[in-house]
């Protein structure tokens, strides 16, 4: 469960499927490479399809961080520079 600032709590129901043929299972795989997603996630686009339901506004915590950071970084074109010769000195732990 993922919540925003906790002001917005989301319970998201389970499902498990027994019995699932392995033809079943092996096309659902190839179902989820080709469309770049996880074999959950193919199973919940595919039961949204079959009953109507718009997916979700959100495409997970990943990206709604991402969103966070949208125009901060570098610009195309853009390179972080090498420090080649620049030399870290270890911190010594013995006065701990």
């Amino acid at each position: 469960m993922i919540s925003s600032l906790g002001a917005v709590s989301v319970t998201l129901a389970q499902l498990v499927v027994r019995n699932l043929e392995d033809v079943v299972e092996a096309r659902l795989r190839v179902l989820a490479v080709k469309h770049g997603r996880s074999m959950e996630e193919e199973v919940r686009a595919i039961l949204r399809a079959a009953v109507g339901a718009p997916a979700p506004q959100s495409g997970g915590p990943g990206r709604e961080i991402a969103a966070c950071f949208k125009g901060f970084g570098l610009r195309d074109g853009e390179e972080i520079p090498e420090l080649r010769s620049h030399f870290v000195t270890p911190w010594i732990f013995d006065d701990c």
